[in-house]
């Protein structure tokens, strides 16, 4: 299998499993109950989509081929991590990792990597729609530098929220708990062990940069089917408690 149809199978399964959680969240978000996570889902989906060539393109077209659908991507990516992590915390009961990622810390290191994001940005040059802004690089060597200054910023906070999350999805995949949340949090692991890794990226040689692209999803499939677990876990748990009252 070559690697860029071995990419399209992880994006599209990645789509799908999340369109799929999503949509069947619906009723229960319509009934107010974990709208947060239900946001997870619907901002994971909308990332995927702009991370796709066909429908990048379409719409950074309509936004004027300046690229600007990058921009977009970075900061749905911003916060899907940030409500994810925020939510994950607090089931788990993670205080220390709430108040990393939702408190003054937490929200300065957003505002910071928020604000560098834009600003390396429009200082690129970024003319010219190209999917991972692949080809833009090469126009100048400071255009190399501002767009991978860019990257890094945009692989930073990710790396942040996973490494304040991951304590928590670590120590729940040993606690005893339903075996569903264990393998949740299992899988949430992996998914925080993978956005933290891209801040290695830098080291991944030029000949197998396709790994990056392979890690970015498979961080989003098992976030996706980690919060899924726990989902029809809580789904379980309810359904017992009404077939058997105490």
């Amino acid at each position: 299998m070559g690697e860029p149809r071995m990419i399209a199978i992880l994006q599209w399964t990645t789509l799908a499993v999340c369109a799929l959680v999503a949509i069947a969240r619906i009723p229960s978000a319509l009934r107010g109950e974990n709208r947060s996570i239900f946001g997870v889902f619907v901002l994971s989906t909308v990332a995927i989509l702009l991370s796709i060539d066909v429908s990048y393109r379409s719409i950074d077209a309509w936004l004027g081929s300046e690229n600007y659908t990058n921009l977009i991507l970075r900061f749905v990516v911003y916060g899907t991590v940030l409500l994810a992590g925020y939510r994950i915390a607090k089931a788990f009961a993670a205080r220390k990792s709430v108040r990393l990622i939702a408190g003054p810390a937490g929200m300065a290191v957003l505002a910071v990597i928020g604000i560098a994001t834009v600003i390396l940005f429009l200082w690129a040059d970024t003319a010219g729609t190209a999917t991972g802004l692949s080809g833009v690089r090469d126009r100048s060597p400071q255009n190399a530098a501002l767009i991978e200054s860019y990257a890094a910023a945009g692989r930073l906070y990710p790396a942040y929220v996973a490494v304040c999350i991951l304590p928590a999805t670590f120590v729940a995949m040993g606690q005893q708990l339903p075996r569903t949340i264990r393998i949740g949090a299992l899988l949430l692991t992996v998914a925080f062990a993978a956005m933290a890794s891209g801040s290695f990226f830098p080291l991944i040689p030029s000949e197998v940069a396709y790994l990056q692209a392979v890690i970015n999803y498979t961080a989003v499939l098992c976030l996706a089917l980690g919060l899924a677990l726990i989902w029809i876990s809580s789904l379980m748990a309810k359904r017992e408690l009404r077939l058997n009252p105490r």
